[in-house]
């Protein structure tokens, strides 16, 4: 079985990035086979550079460390499970 992660790029004063917590927090629950990390862009700012991340909230869904999808911005729950499907 492939080692999934979600990579949530995020910061404390982005309005979208507060409207996912709820969702993020409700997949987290019900998929704990997902690893969740949750990342402050202006404190790792480098590996947001690494992503190239350019706007927030942006998730990356990684297999095996190799990235296979990327939502950008205020995304529904249905959406990224299915990202996190793939």
């Amino acid at each position: 079985m492939a080692k999934v992660t979600l990579l949530d790029f995020w910061a404390p004063w982005c309005g979208p990035c507060k409207m996912m917590n709820p969702v993020l927090d409700e997949i987290e629950k019900a998929s704990p086979e997902v690893e969740f990390k949750r990342i402050n862009v202006d404190e790792e700012g480098e590996v947001s550079q690494k992503y190239g991340v350019m706007s927030i909230p942006t998730f990356v869904i990684e297999k095996d460390g190799k990235e296979v999808g990327r939502k950008i911005g205020v995304t529904s729950k249905a959406d990224l499970l299915a990202l996190l499907q793939q």
